[in-house]
C-alpha cells in the first residue's frame, strides 16, 4: 500500500525541450576533474554541464500536468542499449552520457542512479543540481520517491521507455537461412506452445532484424538500418501471427519482404505510429493470445493486451533465443571476421608501440587510428564508441575521450584500449591493456590476476545448460583471493553484424544457459581509482567438448585473436594448466593470423605477433630451468671441452 502511488499509469507523458549545450570551453585541470558542490561557491569542471533550464522547462510541464515527481530511463521505445540522438533524454536532462542510468524529477530536486562503472563520470559530467545515488537498485529509486513525493501524489513517466521486467536496406549476400525459413520455425515454436499463442509481438530492434548498410542474417528478416549509432537496426515492431505479418516500418522494404512472398509469408506494412491501434484491434477477435517477451515489451503496448488470457509471457521472445545460437556457417563467418579484425588490432598496437615514446600520441589520435585500421579491412564502422584510455582515465571503465579529458600517451602509463569494428560478417569487441615503459609490481599482479580469471572462465568445462551467472565467479577468484574486484559485469553476447551487447547471452542472473553455437564475450578487469585500469577482453564461441566419462558438456573457444602485453604478466603467478593454456592460444594466434597477414603482405606486423607470442616457460618442461642450473651446465659443458 505504501508504493501504490507509484504506478498511477493512466498518463502517457511526452515533453519536447529545446537542446542547450553545455559548458565545454576551456581545457580540464588535472587535479580537479570532478565537482565539489560542498564548497562556496561550488566547483565545477569545464566538462560540466548546465541543466538550469532543462530542470526549469520540466517543473513547468510538470506543474501543469499535477506530477509530483517524473522518471526518466536510458532507453528508447524499443528499450535498446544504444540509442539514438533524438531519444538521448537522460543526457539532456542530466548532462550525463553514461549508458546505463536512472534520473528522477521532483518539483524541487533531481536525482540520478547508476552504477560504479559511472560514478566518476558523473561527477565530471554532472552540475550541482544533480544528486548522485549509488544504490542502483529498483528498491532505492522507489524508497527515494515515498521520501520525496506525497503520499497520494503523482508520478509520470513514458510507458514506452519501460519494460515489463521493470514494472540503407538490401538482401542477404549468402548461403544463409532466408528469413522465410526463420519466421516458419519461429510459427513451428508457437504451435508447438502448451499455451498456443496465436501472434508474438516483437519490440526489440534486434527481433525484427531491421538493420545498417547491406545485411546478413540473424533477425527474423535479414534486415539491416541505420537509425542507432554502431548498430545496424532501424525502429520497427512486428506482430507475427500464425497466417500474417504486420511491421509498422518504411515502405523501402515493401519489394524484398514481398517478393516472392506467398499467404503467411507476405508482409503487410504499416506506420510506424500505428502500433497501438494495430495491436488493440487484433486483441479484440476472438480466440487469440499474443506471446510477448517481458525484458523488452514497453508497458505502453503490454497494457493494451486485455484481457489477461489474451496474454502469454516469457522472459525472452523466442526469436531473441533462437538468435542466439549461431549455426555452422554463422559460426564460421564469425571467427572469419574475428581473423580480419586481429589483423588490424596487431597493426594498431604495433603502431603504438612506436609512436608513443615520440610524445606524439592522445586518447583521441589512437582513438581515430583503430577505427582507421579496421577500415582498411573492409568494417562498415565501429561497433560502438572505442574506449580509449590513459593513466587514470583508464580507473573509468567506459571513459570515452573528449577534448577536455583527452591525456597524452606516455611511456609511464598504463593505456587500456576497448574497441570493435561492424563487418558484413560479425561483429567484433576486444579490449587489450598496455605498458610501454615499467610497470609497477602492483600493476603486474593486477593485470596478471586479471588474465587468471580470464583464462579460468576460458578452459572451464561445463553441463550443457550452465547458467554463465554460475561460473562468473571465475573470472574473479584471483582478484578476490587478495582483495581486490570489478564492479562491472563479466561477459555479453556479440552478433553476426548486429549489435554488440547482444541479449540474451551472457553471466549475469538474466541470462539464459548457455547452448552450443553461442558467442560470448569474457572481460574481467580492474580498475584502481585515479590511477590506472585493466581490462581483458576475448570474445568466445561456446562448443561442445569430449569428457573422460560423461557426453553433452560444453567449452568455450576464444575466437579474439591478438596476444597480451608480455611485460605485464607475471608467470610466477600462473598455475601449469593456465600457462600451457596462454601457450595453446599463442599457438592458435600464430596459426589462424600468420597465414592472413602473409597474404596482406604485412611483414613486419607478422614479426611482432610471432615476437609477442612467443612460448612462455612452462613448470616441469626444460625450458623452465632455472638459471642458476643453466650456469652450473653451461660451466660443466665447458670443462668436458677443456675451454676452461
Amino acid at each position: 500500500a505504501q508504493l501504490s502511488h507509484l504506478y498511477h499509469f493512466s498518463k502517457v507523458f511526452y515533453l519536447c525541450v529545446h537542446a542547450i549545450s553545455g559548458n565545454t570551453d576551456g581545457a580540464v585541470a588535472r587535479e580537479s576533474t570532478e565537482r565539489n558542490c560542498s564548497s562556496t561557491p561550488p566547483y565545477l569542471p569545464s566538462t560540466a554541464v548546465n541543466t538550469s533550464l532543462q530542470l526549469e522547462e520540466l517543473r513547468v510541464q510538470m506543474r501543469g500536468m499535477n506530477i509530483s515527481a517524473y522518471i526518466i530511463p536510458a532507453t528508447d521505445a524499443h528499450l535498446s542499449e544504444y540509442i539514438a540522438p533524438r531519444d538521448a533524454r537522460l543526457a539532456f536532462m542530466t548532462g550525463f552520457t553514461g549508458s546505463a542510468g536512472t534520473a528522477v524529477v521532483t518539483l524541487n530536486k533531481a536525482a540520478l542512479w547508476t552504477d560504479s562503472r559511472y560514478w566518476v563520470q558523473a561527477e565530471r559530467q554532472m552540475d550541482c543540481n544533480w544528486e548522485l545515488e549509488k544504490d542502483v537498485s529498483i528498491s532505492s529509486v522507489a524508497q527515494w520517491l515515498i521520501s520525496e513525493v506525497p503520499k497520494g501524489d503523482e508520478i509520470g513517466f513514458d510507458p514506452f521507455l519501460f519494460s515489463l521486467s521493470e514494472s540503407h536496406v538490401s538482401s542477404p549476400p549468402v548461403s544463409l537461412r532466408t528469413w522465410q525459413e526463420k519466421v516458419e520455425h519461429i510459427r513451428t515454436q508457437m504451435g508447438d506452445s502448451p499455451y498456443k499463442p496465436t501472434g508474438l509481438l516483437l519490440s526489440a530492434l534486434d527481433e525484427t532484424a531491421c538493420k545498417c548498410f547491406l545485411c546478413l542474417f540473424l533477425g527474423l528478416f535479414n534486415m539491416r538500418g541505420n537509425d542507432i549509432p554502431y548498430n545496424p537496426f532501424f525502429y520497427s515492431y512486428t506482430l507475427l501471427t500464425m497466417d500474417e505479418i504486420c511491421k509498422p516500418i518504411i515502405s523501402e522494404l515493401k519489394v524484398y519482404l514481398n517478393a516472392s512472398c506467398e499467404g503467411a509469408l507476405c508482409v503487410q506494412l504499416k506506420g510506424y505510429d500505428t502500433i497501438l491501434d494495430h495491436l488493440k484491434n487484433y486483441v479484440t477477435r476472438p480466440g487469440v493470445k499474443v506471446w510477448i517477451g517481458t525484458e523488452y515489451t514497453n508497458y505502453a503496448l503490454y497494457e493494451v493486451i486485455t484481457p489477461q488470457d489474451k496474454l502469454l509471457t516469457s522472459s525472452y521472445s523466442p526469436v531473441l533465443t533462437t538468435k542466439a545460437v549461431k549455426d555452422e556457417t554463422e559460426q564460421q563467418i564469425l571467427r572469419d571476421a574475428h581473423v580480419r579484425d586481429a589483423v588490424a588490432v596487431i597493426q594498431f598496437l604495433m603502431w603504438l608501440e612506436k609512436t608513443v615514446p615520440e610524445g606524439n600520441q592522445t586518447e583521441l589520435t589512437a582513438a581515430e587510428y583503430v577505427d582507421k585500421c579496421r577500415r582498411w579491412k573492409d568494417s562498415r564502422g565501429p561497433s560502438f564508441g572505442t574506449i580509449s584510455a590513459s593513466g587514470p582515465n583508464a580507473a573509468l571503465a567506459h571513459y570515452s575521450p573528449s577534448k577536455e579529458t583527452n591525456r597524452r600517451l606516455t611511456v609511464d602509463e598504463m593505456y587500456l584500449v576497448d574497441s570493435g569494428g561492424q563487418y558484413l560478417d560479425g561483429t567484433t569487441d576486444i579490449t587489450r591493456t598496455v605498458h610501454w615503459g615499467k610497470p609497477t609490481e602492483m600493476q603486474k599482479e593486477a593485470f596478471t590476476r586479471v588474465l587468471m580469471g580470464n583464462i579460468e572462465i576460458s578452459r572451464t568445462i561445463f553441463p550443457s545448460g550452465t547458467r554463465g551467472v554460475n561460473m562468473e565467479m571465475l573470472g574473479r577468484r584471483a582478484l578476490w583471493e587478495v582483495g581486490l574486484n570489478y564492479g562491472h559485469g563479466t561477459g555479453h553476447g556479440v552478433g553476426n553484424y548486429f549489435g554488440v551487447h547482444e541479449w540474451p547471452v551472457g553471466f549475469q542472473s538474466n541470462n539464459i544457459p548457455f547452448r552450443a553455437g553461442m558467442f560470448t564475450s569474457i572481460e574481467p578487469g580492474y580498475y584502481k581509482e585515479n590511477d590506472f585500469g585493466i581490462r581483458i577482453e576475448d570474445v568466445a564461441v561456446v562448443v561442445p567438448v569430449q569428457t573422460k566419462y560423461g557426453n553433452n558438456y560444453l567449452t568455450f573457444d576464444t575466437v579474439s585473436l591478438v596476444p597480451y602485453d608480455r611485460k605485464l604478466i607475471d608467470t610466477s603467478l600462473l598455475s601449469s594448466e593456465q600457462l600451457h593454456f596462454l601457450n595453446k592460444y599463442y599457438e592458435t594466434i600464430r596459426s589462424m593470423v600468420g597465414p592472413e597477414l602473409d597474404n596482406q603482405g604485412l611483414r613486419e606486423e607478422k614479426d611482432w605477433m610471432l615476437r609477442n607470442t612467443e612460448p612462455f616457460a612452462e613448470i616441469g618442461s626444460s625450458a623452465s630451468v632455472s638459471s642458476s642450473s643453466l650456469t652450473l651446465i653451461a660451466l660443466a659443458v665447458a670443462l668436458l671441452h677443456n675451454i676452461v
